[in-house]
């Protein structure tokens, strides 16, 4: 299991999660998980579209107004103050000089950050039937559309939460490989690295990714290579892992200590493994065996295996699922 680097993720975030008073109403929505937990991984970058975009504190409220798939954001009270375009340049802005940005953390329900589900409401003033995205992490997702974005509401959710730090992690160690210097061998072993995390995933484009690389080329074509494999890569990740993916991944490792473990010592992990695929014990429990089993008959192919240890333990991600 390779450590990794100690530096922190550069992660955006919207600044109201951090605490400071940028809301509508002076007031904030302090993400303790963010900053307390998180935040020992990741380098938080605070933006806030709306004053950056020089609305100021406290001010009137804005809302999504029109089509739910290209709503406008306006004023409240004041139907003629429209910032669309403001909160959409300054999406510019964020990406044009942000780009050693891994991830980006929003505030849930936003005309301005929402990710997913915001209020849209008709020209007449009834909410729609339909939902939309803030205006400012729309536009911020079209550039980027793999860059691992997720709503700290949603982060409350262990699955989703472990789900997210994974895709950041993965991301980053992308971004490292590519200023390294882009090779087929360094490629094939990224792939190598990631392979049972990607099982576990249940990936439909595994095997489509395995076709990709069987032929990386060189040059262009290798670059080519490479942008396709990492958009099905960030793709198949965006889906959480289930316990029957995990359950895969978990016998397969188990697999490789057939011939060193007593049976005594099999019983036991399949036990385990069996417990956790039924939902009685989390994750955490069969990995700490088999983690266990790994520093006693060190493996060289599981050794380098992301899935074993993709985030730091401290961060107890894997307690929960």
């Amino acid at each position: 299991m390779q450590p990794r680097s100690s530096a922190r993720i550069p992660v955006g975030i919207s600044q109201c999660l951090i605490g400071d008073p940028v809301r509508f109403n002076a007031g904030h929505k302090h993400s303790r998980l963010c900053t307390d937990q998180l935040g020992a991984l990741f380098d938080l970058r605070p933006v806030c579209p709306e004053v950056a975009i020089g609305l100021g504190t406290p001010r009137k409220p804005i809302r999504l107004v029109g089509d739910p798939t290209a709503p406008r954001a306006v004023g409240t009270v004041n139907r003629d103050m429209d910032v669309t375009e403001a909160l959409q340049h300054y999406a510019d802005e964020v990406h044009a000089g942000s780009n050693d940005l891994c991830g980006f953390i929003v505030m849930q329900k936003s005309p301005s950050c929402g990710m997913e589900r915001v209020k849209v409401y008709e020209e007449s003033g009834h909410p729609a039937s339909a939902t939309g995205q803030g205006v400012f992490t729309a536009r911020l997702m079209q550039h980027n559309p793999l860059l691992p974005v997720e709503e700290e509401g949603r982060l409350h959710d262990p699955v989703l939460r472990e789900n997210f730090v994974n895709r950041v992690i993965v991301y980053a160690d992308w971004q490292q490989l590519l200023r390294d210097g882009l090779s087929a061998s360094n490629l094939l072993a990224f792939h190598a690295k990631h392979k049972y995390l990607l099982m576990a995933h249940q990936a439909p484009g595994y095997k489509r990714m395995g076709q990709l690389l069987a032929n990386p080329g060189k040059g262009e074509q290798l670059e080519q290579t490479a942008t396709a494999y990492f958009s099905e890569l960030m793709t198949a990740l965006r889906r959480p892992a289930s316990r029957r993916g995990h359950s895969n991944v978990l016998q397969h490792v188990a697999g490789h200590f057939k011939r060193v473990l007593n049976p005594p010592e099999k019983a036991e992990l399949q036990q385990l493994i069996g417990r956790y695929r039924n939902g009685v014990v989390p994750l955490v429990v069969p990995m700490t065996l088999l983690q266990h089993h790994l520093l006693r008959h060190p493996d060289p192919y599981l050794l380098q295996q992301a899935y074993l240890q993709p985030h730091p333990p401290e961060l107890s991600l894997r307690n929960a699922i």
